[in-house]
């Protein structure tokens, strides 16, 4: 199988043994034919491993689950009452849902829930606009250097909230906020996937940057664990995750700076119009008038994806939540099991990618869909396994969610009309961002309607992710590039 061009004293030199790859007669979109510098796609991929701390050991598994919805910013009064005779209560259960200790615990969930619904509008809101002005300007990079910049300020500001109940909106500010810049330099660097690949290559070139994501986020959840089970760190200690968002801090600014030294500026669009600010808006609604009449595909594939993607995104947001709450997780327990994840969903992924450019993009997605919902399920059904089951589940979908990330960029990126990345990727997370209340909305509903059994919560996330698979069955797929074998 063909690879990325390896480092040479030119650019673009290649081992003889790879062929010149053609373009000519393909609809590939912006995808070029000139072979990419090994050194190159890997600079482009450790961006992903320079931000992953943000989403892995802040958002998903240690800062936001074991500290800022957690007792440490209660009324010291409310957070001592709820431990009866030296052991926490568990807010699962019909009886202690109704104490004043877990009430308050779901005000700090539903407050949280807010920051980040506030952080999705602006996203909406702020993200193809930008990403038409990089097109226009030609200056993507400079996007993703501005917008890394300040979610570097976000992480650092995070190093700052201590464990009391005055700076909690502080903290839900930097991490809302923090979203929404990551997302906005997500969509610049998701549109320099055409400065670093072929159209042989993209699947697998896609699949490399989550899977380096996903191993970044591995090697940091294990330094973690590391420092804790070396006496450094102390989880019930609230100068311990002010620790832990400072080093995520220093990781990002030193594994940012290789794409910003190596990964050229695609040039500027031709077709796109160079307009103030507020005139963005209206190149938006022409820009998406313009995709439906010029690449139906692409229209229809961000319109599918937006409904999947909020299912995947649901399931690293509410997956600690479910193992805390239903599966008596702890916060080791979180982050051993964030670790395995980690490793299998950076390992699949990469191995995905070579699938992807043999098969093609959806095919990839739909087992991936398919087998996440199962897993949903299963875990649904057999609650009264215990952990066990939970693990298992845990580690086979995580086998999936990955690659289902990454096609879903591959896919994208193959329907991209040329000189359009940045505001097509800027839909793409505008689409995204616009779906992402259907699960969370599910969540509350099938949650409430159950009695307050966090357990319901996991057929939502089983619906939303079957009606985008059902959604993508009917978008037609990109043309499939024969890969040498």
């Amino acid at each position: 199988m063909s690879s990325p061009a390896p480092d040479a004293d030119a650019p673009g030199t290649t081992r003889p043994s790879e062929p010149v790859l053609s373009t000519a007669a393909l609809n590939t979109g912006a995808l070029s034919d000139t072979p990419v510098p090994r050194r190159r796609v890997f600079a482009w991929a450790l961006w992903d491993w320079a931000t992953q701390p943000f989403n892995t050991v802040l958002l998903t598994f240690v800062w936001v689950p074991s500290f800022l919805v957690s007792p440490f910013f209660l009324d010291p009064v409310v957070a001592a009452s709820g431990v009866v005779d030296g052991e926490t209560i568990d807010c699962d259960t019909a009886a202690n849902t109704v104490t004043e200790y877990c009430r308050a615990l779901g005000a700090l969930d539903a407050n949280l829930g807010w920051g980040i619904m506030a952080a999705g509008i602006l996203i909406a809101l702020l993200a193809p606009v930008l990403g038409q002005r990089a097109d226009a300007t030609g200056h993507r990079k400079l996007m993703l250097g501005v917008f890394t910049g300040l979610l570097i300020l976000c992480q650092l500001g995070m190093a700052f909230v201590g464990g009391t109940a005055d700076l909690f909106w502080f903290g839900v500010a930097m991490i809302a906020f923090g979203s929404v810049v990551g997302e906005i330099a997500g969509a610049n660097y998701n549109a320099l996937l055409v400065s670093v690949s072929t159209p042989k290559t993209v699947g697998r070139v896609s699949g490399l940057g989550w899977g380096f994501g996903y191993l970044g986020g591995i090697v940091a959840l294990a330094i973690v664990v590391g420092l804790i089970l070396g006496g450094v760190l102390d989880g019930t200690q609230g100068s311990t995750f002010q620790f832990i968002a400072a080093g995520a801090t220093v990781w990002t600014i030193l594994f940012s700076i290789p794409i910003f030294r190596s990964v050229p500026e695609p040039p500027p669009s031709s077709d796109t119009k160079k307009v103030n600010f507020f005139e963005g808006y209206v190149e938006l609604i022409r820009s998406i008038i313009r995709l439906w009449r010029e690449s139906r595909p692409t229209f229809w594939f961000l319109l599918a994806s937006a409904v999947y993607r909020d299912g995947l995104a649901a399931v690293f947001t509410f997956g600690s939540v479910i193992a805390a709450r239903v599966f008596g997780f702890g916060f080791t327990d979180l982050v051993i099991f964030g670790i395995v994840l980690n490793l299998v969903a950076g390992v699949s992924t990469i191995f995905a990618g070579r699938l992807d450019d043999r098969f093609g993009p959806k095919p990839v997605i739909l087992t991936a869909i398919g087998g996440i919902v199962a897993c949903c399920l299963a875990v649904f059904i057999g609650a009264g396994a215990g952990r066990a089951l939970f693990w298992v589940a845990g580690i086979v979908l995580a086998a999936l969610v990955g690659p289902a990330q990454a096609a879903s960029r591959s896919f994208l990126a193959r329907v991209t009309p040329a000189g359009r990345e940045g505001e097509i990727f800027g839909l793409y997370a505008t689409t995204g961002r616009a779906a992402s209340w259907m699960a969370a909305l599910l969540w509350g509903v099938f949650i409430a309607a159950a009695g307050n059994q966090t357990l319901y919560g996991i057929l939502a996330i089983a619906l939303v992710l079957a009606v985008g698979f059902v959604l993508l069955v009917f978008v037609k797929a990109p043309p499939r590039v024969a890969v040498d074998a």
